[in-house]
């Protein structure tokens, strides 16, 4: 008996291998493994996870008695639902049979419980895909085994690796279409992985899939595909690592200063990396004022300790002039400080990115003004970084940043939280980048660099400010000056 002869008349609740449907009785994680879904569109990303999440049981009857319902019409030659219509939420995605925003759902198996991020495959949902990307541990990318990789392939997967995945399983999806074809789904894995190592990811698991049918998805496929003898898609996210922890020392970003009464003042914000307890040294950034921790308190409770993702009130033991978007961090590892970084960035607008253009940059709770100039772009045709003045829409490339005031950064590679940031258009306030940085750079024959004999100050309204640098001959200088004081001049 084949797969699709055993599972096309399954109801959520009947048994044919050991899953639990209940979370609260899977074994215990530290906490959900998170991956996305990617790759281009029409590959299957959402017919994939909703057959996964009806084979898994995590589909309720109330869910799969509307499923049936809005699938009047739109069964398959086995008679099955619309599995794409578990994700595809949106009025605009039923009706286009498309997806546009990311859908999240969370499912369990008797060894581990999940959350999937289902991200779009189109070109202009291009943020919403690095989005999901983000805080995943795993990338489940898929190629129609008819059309093999794709541009919208390698943009996905170069995503996925900037934002610091180095698992990825190739589902080379629909290979009932390509009458299970074993060359060519092993022309199309030897293709991924030489992209995949290109990219600095080593660990790739590809597997034949056919997300209609079910095959290899939670059931094996061995009827039709005898040549294969790997894991099937769930069996592989089963054996999956979660990211490893951040290796930077302590990490609070202040998003808050706690004045309930006089004899009491916190900074609230949650860690960001490494951990913390009363006693310990920390440094004050950028001030660099150093102090000792009094207390950890949360909500409820004073803490002996805490630890990345704790939301807490931190106490020091001597008064400290601290401000929202300062950083209070380990006094023995502290992170990079500077006005000039480097980066790579993922174009999200339509104007991509203007060299030569001040954004606001926004990490955490700190926003500042930045220069930014495009030095390189990905050819995702040759897989090769060609030298670029310009960045367009959906382009990624890397950057120089160039700060007016002292910027406060970990690499992405190790504290992705303090790592990461987005790029905001002063003019339209418009998210246009999100970037990750690579690390310090040094300045060189900018304002940094010249001797202080050749430095004039000019104080200006901030209204002739702001229009005097709009001019070709600032972009064109930028390097060369540097704006103090011009937040406060700005009423920001």
């Amino acid at each position: 008996m084949t797969v699709q002869n055993l599972s096309q008349n399954l109801l959520p609740g009947e048994d044919i291998l050991d899953i639990d449907p209940h979370p609260e009785t899977a074994s215990r994680q530290a906490r959900p493994l998170r991956f996305i879904t990617c790759g281009s569109v029409d590959d299957g990303k959402s017919t994939l996870i909703g057959r996964l999440l009806w084979d898994t049981k995590a589909v309720k009857e109330d869910q799969a008695a509307t499923l049936r319902r809005d699938s009047t019409g739109k069964q398959n030659e086995l008679g099955l639902p619309d599995f794409a219509l578990l994700l595809d939420g949106l009025q605009a995605e039923r009706e286009q049979g498309i997806t546009i925003d990311v859908a999240y759902r969370y499912f369990a198996t008797a060894r581990r419980s999940f959350i999937v991020a289902d991200t779009p495959g189109h070109v202009q949902y291009t943020r919403n895909m690095a989005t999901g990307a983000s805080t995943a541990d795993l990338a489940v990318l898929l190629v129609d085994a008819r059309a093999g990789i794709l541009e919208q392939t390698r943009r996905h997967a170069t995503i996925a690796a900037m934002m610091g995945i180095r698992q990825f399983v190739l589902a080379v999806n629909k290979i009932d279409l390509n009458n299970y074809d074993e060359a060519g789904f092993q022309a199309i894995a030897r293709t991924f992985r030489e992209i995949a190592l290109s990219l600095g990811v080593r660990q790739v698991t590809a597997i034949p899939v056919s997300a209609l049918k079910g095959e290899n998805i939670v059931l094996r496929g061995d009827d039709v595909m005898p040549w294969y003898s790997g894991p099937t898609l769930v069996e592989a996210l089963e054996k999956a690592t979660q990211r490893t922890g951040q290796t930077t020392g302590f990490r609070l970003p202040v998003q808050r200063v706690s004045r309930p009464g006089e004899g009491f003042r916190g900074y609230q914000g949650t860690v960001a990396g490494g951990s913390i307890k009363p006693g310990d040294s920390v440094v004050v950034l950028p001030s660099g004022v150093e102090a000792n921790v009094k207390a950890i308190v949360t909500y409820d409770l004073v803490r002996n300790a805490a630890v990345h993702g704790d939301a807490i009130t931190l106490v020091l033991d001597r008064p400290v002039d601290v401000a929202r978007g300062d950083m209070i961090a380990a006094i023995d590892q502290r992170p990079m400080t500077g006005r000039a970084f480097a980066a790579r960035l993922v174009a999200l607008s339509a104007d991509g990115i203007v060299p030569g253009k001040r954004y606001w940059l926004k990490a955490g709770s700190r926003r500042q003004r930045v220069l930014v100039r495009p030095t390189s772009a990905l050819d995702l045709a040759t897989g090769t970084w060609d030298d670029a003045p310009i960045l367009a829409m959906n382009g990624i490339g890397t950057v120089e940043l160039d700060f007016e005031d002292l910027a406060i950064f970990d690499s992405y590679e190790t504290n992705r939280d303090t790592g990461a940031f987005i790029l905001i258009d002063p003019e339209t306030l418009n998210t246009v980048a999100g970037g990750m940085i690579d690390g310090k750079r040094a300045k060189s024959g900018r304002f940094d660099a010249l001797p202080d004999a050749d430095r004039a100050t000019v104080t200006l309204p901030a209204r002739l400010l702001e229009a005097f640098l709009k001019t070709e001959f600032a972009r064109a200088h930028a390097g060369e000056i540097r704006v103090t004081g011009r937040a406060q001049a700005d009423g920001e």
